[in-house]
């Protein structure tokens, strides 16, 4: 399947920095290593995103900057350029304002960002993986041969282990301006405890004015292994500083879910939501019936079927004051949806703390732990086949 592109931002052009709410954060992939022009991507993102406000940043970012390039950032208006003595490659730790720790007066230009040092727990913007969500007892069975991964949640696996794909470097591949940009990682094998070597590509894509479009595709290279790759966006179509999403209004194409145990494990089951508080099929508030899940949203939606030849509808969220609506489409046959129950003072962009339902999720995946459940579509993904995941964004405003 291919997305047809054009040079128009999804953004107003008449929007000015800071105006718009959407909050996108981090369409883009951990420790970035610049292959090409760093400027490319630098532009790239800052006229995608930055600009209007998309991005929501945290406190301690990591980049692998390129010297030379980052010099040649001089089109590029309202920024400082970086001068270092540095060698020209070495980490630099910056603060969430853009401006390097422990180097006073040093900025980045914005659009250069990362993730932190390995030791994030919100997986701001990232592509999570090899196996996206939760694996229990850190271990599955492929062709009579056992695994055994690492455990980074008590003795389960999540979002594929301590170093999984939101903290390792991916390379850009390639970009064009107000277009696309795609980057690449080698995943090793035995990487994490997952066999096989492992090829993969994520693709961000403006599609007419006002649709972003993800690709996500993962090759095996010389042994079966199960993939589940997800985005882990936070959004708030409020703004990043607006508080919580409660009040956004939901509607998902999901009439079912699989439940899960005390430590977000499936069961096995799959059970409708019809008459429950997992129950969205018609749009309503997100708090609504929060009073009747004290630990908020977290479970994975079974989305409706649509017919082969179209992408599956998974949800449509509005929020009134800002009259901002969001509509998504994915190829995958669940999304998790998950209310930020988790994030706790998590200090963002311009000093302002993510609380409790700060962001809602909608993670678009296969089913969690499916490779323990054999009646759950099956992520095993042998030699010669490719993995795709798509996701479609449309925005539009009343």
């Amino acid at each position: 399947m291919a997305f047809r592109t054009t040079s128009a931002c999804f953004a107003s052009k008449h929007s000015s920095y800071g105006s718009c709410g959407f909050i996108l954060i981090a369409p883009v992939q951990s420790k970035i290593q610049f292959t090409g022009p760093l400027q490319a991507m630098v532009i790239f993102l800052s006229s995608l995103l930055m600009r209007y406000n998309l991005m929501l940043l945290r406190p301690m970012l990591v980049i692998r900057k390129r010297y030379g390039d980052l010099n040649r950032l001089a089109g590029l208006k309202h920024e400082k350029l970086i001068s270092w003595d540095k060698p020209k490659s070495s980490f630099v730790k910056l603060n969430v304002d853009g401006s390097a720790k422990g180097q006073p007066g040093v900025t980045a230009p914005r659009g250069v960002i990362s993730d932190e040092d390995g030791n994030d727990t919100t997986y701001f913007g990232a592509i999570v993986g090899r196996v996206a969500n939760r694996i229990k007892g850190a271990e599955f069975t492929i062709n009579g041969v056992s695994y055994k991964l690492v455990a980074n949640e008590g003795k389960n696996t999540l979002h594929g282990g301590s170093k999984g794909f939101a903290d390792v470097i991916w390379h850009v591949r390639n970009y064009k301006q107000d277009s696309h940009v795609t980057f690449t990682y080698y995943s090793f094998d035995g990487e994490q405890g997952f066999p096989g070597n492992l090829q993969v590509s994520v693709t961000y894509m403006i599609i007419g004015t006002n649709k972003l479009g993800v690709k996500m595709e993962a090759k095996p290279l010389n042994k079966a292994t199960p993939v589940n790759l997800a985005l882990h966006t936070y959004w708030n179509l409020g703004g990043h500083s607006s508080g919580d999403i409660l009040s956004h209004t939901l509607q998902l194409f999901g009439s079912s879910i699989t439940p899960v145990d005390d430590e977000l494990i499936p069961t096995g089951k799959i059970d409708p939501v019809q008459g429950t508080p997992y129950d969205f099929l018609q749009p309503h508030e997100i708090g609504s019936m929060l009073d009747q899940l004290p630990h908020g949203y977290d479970v994975n939606y079974v989305l409706d079927k649509s017919s082969p030849q179209h992408l599956r509808k998974v949800a449509v969220v509005h929020e009134s004051k800002s009259g901002r609506k969001m509509e998504l489409w994915t190829n995958k046959p669940g999304v998790q949806v998950y209310t930020s129950n988790m994030l706790k003072s998590e200090k963002g962009k311009d000093g302002f703390v993510y609380s409790t339902y700060a962001g809602l999720c909608l993670e678009t995946q296969g089913f969690p732990d499916s490779v323990n459940h054999p009646n759950f579509p099956s992520q095993i993904v042998n030699p010669g086949e490719t993995c795709k995941h798509f996701m479609v964004f449309r925005f539009t405003t009343n």
